[in-house]
């Protein structure tokens, strides 16, 4: 995903004017330092693509990340035992959830521009601003450059991840709809363990094959199920997605059956007994 329209060269050739200016005549005047800061962020923001096909491909990325997800082959899968007709009634919520996601991101996008080109300028100005008037023949130019460069150089990367990031709240966002409309009663949670550029985060390796219970769900308000030591409920802990460049996932179950036999009440042990009977008995009248 491209994010500079080739015009790094022009951003970079202005940056290097303004510091040979600085190193030959100084700050002198307030006048001088101002006429290159102006020039630094006109041709920083020239340097990136417009934020118009910026937003383009953020629409483009989440629009595929949410079809992917809200096929019903992949929620049925994610959601196992929910039925089709629940997930037609959440689909228009569904959109909603995406459409609220692409407007908080490009806001994000927009933000994280300005604070990257004001850091520029907060760089080379408290850089210049140093530099006696006259000049200084003692200055390690690259080392400069580089200070004064860093903020746009990697905006780049850190706008993909930015992308990527939202992408991965927006499918946990979308599944935590689906489970909290569709009747869930727990998530296991599943640590993605690689993932190019990703430092794992203990707690959640730790957490990876866990369950965790929804709180309210009807097998909770009926006294069915409970937390263990190692199962917990699921707002104890943060979502997956939740935290920045998070990449976790979560399962989510809707049978008392799928769940550890350790979470099941004795209400609950003594429900599901008496369901796997009634259906040994339909079983047995049907053959």
């Amino acid at each position: 995903m491209p994010t500079f329209r080739g015009r790094t060269g022009e951003f970079y050739s202005v940056v290097n004017e303004a510091i040979a200016d600085f190193l030959e005549h100084g700050f002198d005047s307030q006048a001088r330092l101002d006429k290159w800061l102006d020039l630094i962020a006109r041709a920083a923001r020239m340097a990136l693509i417009p934020q118009a096909q910026l937003v383009k491909v953020l629409q483009d990325t989440l629009g595929q990340a949410y079809q992917r997800t809200v096929s019903d082959a992949r929620l049925m899968k994610v959601h196992e035992g929910i039925s089709r007709f629940t997930i037609a009634q959440v689909k228009p919520e569904l959109r909603a959830e995406l459409q609220r996601r692409i407007l908080a991101s490009a806001n994000l996008i927009t933000l994280n521009r300005d604070a990257s080109i004001a850091r520029t300028l907060q760089r080379f100005a408290g850089w210049a601003s140093s530099v006696p008037p006259g000049g200084t023949a003692v200055a390690d130019r690259r080392a400069i450059k580089k200070t004064v460069r860093k903020g746009i150089a990697g905006l780049p990367f850190e706008e993909r991840r930015v992308i990527i990031d939202q992408g991965h709240k927006l499918v946990a966002a979308v599944n935590d709809i689906v489970a909290t409309d569709g009747g869930a009663i727990a998530g296991q949670w599943h640590h993605i363990r690689s993932f190019p550029g990703y430092t794992p985060r203990p707690e959640h390796v730790a957490r990876d094959g866990k369950y965790f219970l929804l709180r309210g769900s009807w097998a909770h308000k009926d006294g069915l199920v409970k937390p263990d030591r190692s199962n917990g409920f699921i707002d104890d802990v943060e979502r997956v997605g939740e935290l920045p460049y998070c990449s976790c996932s979560m399962r989510f179950v809707y049978a008392l059956q799928d769940l550890p036999r350790e979470m099941l009440t004795s209400k609950g042990k003594e429900s599901l007994l008496e369901a796997k009977s009634k259906l040994r008995r339909l079983e047995s009248v049907s053959g």
